[in-house]
């Protein structure tokens, strides 16, 4: 492994870890209702940040996916605050919808039957 990939990585792990806090204080008060940064994928000159989330209920997910991406300025603004001191530039952010749990659960439906 390569030290930029190395350093990818690492900026992955730390962009994961901060928007996961990130969504759960902002849906704290939505009872019944999950958002988890299942990963990040980052351009090799670290300008832009694919993050997948899983949202728990799945049938909220295009909807959710929609108003995440509609607010993310706001949301990669608040997310350079809490990492400035980390990162020197703060990537663009696009956040796709994870439905790796919802195929699975799919999967063993059809196991089941």
């Amino acid at each position: 492994m390569d030290s930029n990939s190395k350093r990818q990585l690492k900026i992955s792990r730390l962009i994961q870890k901060e928007l996961s806090e990130m969504f759960l204080l902002q849906t704290k008060q939505l009872k019944g209702f999950i958002i988890t940064v299942s990963g990040v994928k980052i351009s090799s000159d670290l300008s832009i940040a694919s993050v997948y989330l899983s949202i728990f209920p799945s049938e909220k997910g295009e909807e959710t996916i929609k108003n995440i991406n509609a607010n993310v300025k706001e949301i990669r603004y608040d997310f350079g605050q809490r990492v400035r001191h980390q990162l020197k530039i703060i990537p663009e952010l696009r956040f796709f919808l994870d439905t790796t749990l919802e195929y699975m659960a799919h999967i063993d439906e059809l196991l089941k039957q």
